[in-house]
């Protein structure tokens, strides 16, 4: 079991991994997130594992299970789930270090490759961004749209 700093959603069926620094916006995009109906696995700090599939999972630690911490209002219990397989990694940073059309990247966790995002956090647009990409990963097909001929 490997324990890390971030927030985890359940979104389409898999878990959508946001990482970046305290203050950084991932609680903050969780609540938009959850309020859009995903599910909160794990806020602040998440625990993987890998299933007997080889897939990594998260979940949260016993003492923060179903705990959500809302930045001027205080941490707030929320209908959480369980467990979830990790399919998205999103790392969070402002907007000068997102690209337009960044190629395919992936990020090692238990040494199994997950596909993995920059996004800059407090757009409006980002949650609906995530529902795309969550879509799209969720029917095998979260890369680059082929250019016509």
């Amino acid at each position: 079991m490997l324990t890390i700093h971030g927030t985890c959603v359940a979104l389409s069926g898999f878990g959508v991994l946001l990482r970046g620094p305290p203050g950084s916006g991932k609680s903050d995009l969780a609540l938009r997130l959850i309020d859009g109906g995903a599910r909160l696995v794990a806020d602040d700090q998440i625990e993987l594992t890998l299933d007997a599939a080889g897939r990594v999972m998260a979940r949260a630690p016993k003492t923060l299970a179903g705990l959500l911490e809302v930045r001027g209002v205080g941490i707030l219990p929320m209908d959480a789930a369980r467990t979830a397989p990790i399919g998205l990694v999103v790392d969070l940073a402002p907007d000068d270090k997102v690209e337009r059309l960044p190629e395919i990247e992936t990020s090692a966790l238990l040494d199994r490759p997950i596909r993995r995002l920059t996004l800059s956090p407090f757009h409006a647009s980002t949650p609906a961004k995530l529902r795309l990409a969550a879509a799209r990963l969720a029917g095998g097909a979260l890369h680059p749209v082929p250019e016509r001929p």
